[in-house]
């Protein structure tokens, strides 16, 4: 018998715990001879199912439960519609490989179904991977380097310019605004939110899962708190889960609801989970180096690393189903036509790649992203589709603040994600980026964590560890994984390239700032 705690939800409202209480009910599902009601279905690729019981249950998930099977089911408007609905989820330590859609040996069914309904950004970066700095990139639209928001407690020097965040930006304009979950850095002030409920480090408290917490949080904004208020709203739903519960040794707690879940077959590593891998990174990256340290809480023996892995997902599955508990009402307020929604997470993470843990350092493990967008102005040509180009944290700001009809402020930094899948621009084109500058500052010590600077482009990406004044340089193309660095090669042709490299990467890095 499945039991989740609805203490929280009973003191908000009877009627949205009655509402959870049908869509948590499980065990319609898990036990053979009583199923749920079927409604109306949309068309959803067949998955693979070999008696997998993890395939079965979110198969019947997704196509026999109580009222989330028509998730996203209304048709993209025709015509532009102002003063548009947001609402941003936003994930933690998620890097861009760990959807269903792009991975199989992952779960995300509801994710995958708003893919499919809008546009899968597959090169989305952040410019800094790190959850703090991240989320002031975020809001400020800005890079580290001219928000300089380093460490958590006060005083945050974004906070000095709130009224040019995105944030303040959307109540100053009429909007009607919530925070539900993680809020970083520093504590948050009245009035930056109409509505707020800050928690974060855990996985449960008492008997109650963070993810449910932020669902319950989320839904009590769409149901009660914008009752009767006329103003276009926007809902930041922060998701603590995938992130690790550093202090505890399981590390990741997930729902008992998805432990079921990822239980046949191991999960594989990456290919660069190897010792051989380990080895190659740059001298200074040693055994004492916080990554590795982590790495050995996680993933030093097999059994604890599958263990390790599986939760890490099973954490992502259910951050899946919330989101599409939180569509589902979306939908039920008929919104859905309406509303800019956009998934996305604070950084990438190493779960074993090159021998490390969690995010900070410039390969595409650490600096690649989830994006998913949903828009009711996209072309309708483009929705279902993959977009290559390079997207990057920083553009959410100015992409959100446009839908809803507001100018950004000058020193944001992002672009008009909307020009993407609108028609204006198509990817490649030479009015979008083609390179960003990324950059991990140094918070404590240079010996817990490194410093690291690096020029990414789609062919080349140039790397500098500026305390150590060593670079590396890898072909992506022909180098995914980033284990040939090309600095060492004999090849003439190389220092060409990288005397070039350092030039641009010089002018970009004074573009940041």
């Amino acid at each position: 018998m499945i039991f989740l705690s609805f203490v929280y939800v009973i003191q908000k409202n009877l009627s949205t715990y009655k509402y959870l209480q049908e869509a948590f009910d499980f065990e319609k599902i898990l036990f053979p001879g009583v199923q749920p009601p079927i409604h109306e279905r949309i068309a959803i690729p067949k998955l693979s199912s070999n008696n997998d019981r993890d395939t079965m249950v979110l198969q019947q998930l997704m196509q026999g439960t109580t009222k989330m099977d028509k998730i996203n089911s209304l048709p993209p408007s025709e015509k532009k519609q102002e003063n548009m609905n947001i609402i941003l989820f936003y994930g933690d330590d998620w890097r861009y490989d760990s959807l269903g859609i792009v991975n199989k040996h992952v779960k995300t069914p509801f994710l995958d179904a708003l893919a499919r309904e809008g546009v899968l950004f597959t090169q989305n970066a952040v410019t800094t991977s790190i959850c703090w700095i991240s989320r002031a990139c975020l809001a400020t639209g800005q890079h580290y380097a001219r928000h300089k928001t380093m460490k958590r407690e006060p005083p945050v020097p974004f906070h000095k310019h709130w009224n040019e965040t995105m944030f303040a930006q959307l109540i100053n304009n009429g909007y009607f605004t919530a925070s539900v979950g993680k809020w970083q850095p520093s504590k948050m002030d009245d009035g930056m939110f109409n509505y707020s409920t800050i928690y974060e480090g855990f996985h449960y408290k008492e008997e109650e899962h963070i993810t449910d917490m932020n669902v319950l949080d989320a839904l009590h904004f769409l149901q009660n708190e914008r009752k009767g208020v006329d103003d276009p709203f926007a809902l930041f739903v922060n998701f603590f889960a995938p992130h690790a519960e550093d202090n505890n040794p399981e590390q990741y707690l997930p729902q008992k609801l998805t432990r079921i879940l990822y239980n046949e077959t191991d999960i594989p590593f990456g290919p660069t989970a190897t010792e051989e891998s380990w080895n190659k990174l740059p001298f200074f990256l040693d055994e004492n180096e916080e990554g590795r340290k982590r790495w050995r809480k996680r993933f030093d023996e097999p059994i604890k690393a599958q263990k390790m892995l599986k939760n890490y997902f099973r954490l992502i599955t259910g951050v899946d189903f919330a989101c599409g508990r939180i569509l589902e009402e979306l939908k039920r307020q008929n919104e859905t036509e309406n509303t800019l929604i956009i998934f996305t997470t604070d950084n990438g993470y190493y779960l074993s790649d090159h021998g490390l843990a969690d995010k900070w350092y410039a390969h595409q493990e650490s600096i690649r992203v989830p994006l998913i967008i949903k828009d009711p102005r996209m072309n309708k040509n483009l929705i279902g589709t993959m977009n290559d180009a390079m997207t990057l944290s920083i553009d959410l700001a100015p992409t959100i603040l446009q839908a809803a009809g507001i100018t950004p402020p000058e020193r944001m930094q992002g672009d008009d994600i909307s020009k993407l899948y609108t028609g204006d621009i198509i990817a490649g084109d030479k009015h979008w980026r083609r390179e960003f500058y990324y950059e991990y500052p140094t918070i404590t010590t240079i010996a817990h964590i490194k410093h690291v600077q690096a020029l990414v482009r789609k062919d080349y990406k140039y790397i500098l560890w500026p305390a150590y004044k060593v670079e590396e340089l890898f072909h992506l193309p022909s180098d995914p994984y980033e284990e040939n660095d090309l600095v060492k090669s004999i090849d003439p042709k190389y220092e060409k390239i990288l005397e070039d490299l350092r030039i641009e990467f010089r002018r970009v890095q004074k573009n940041a700032a």
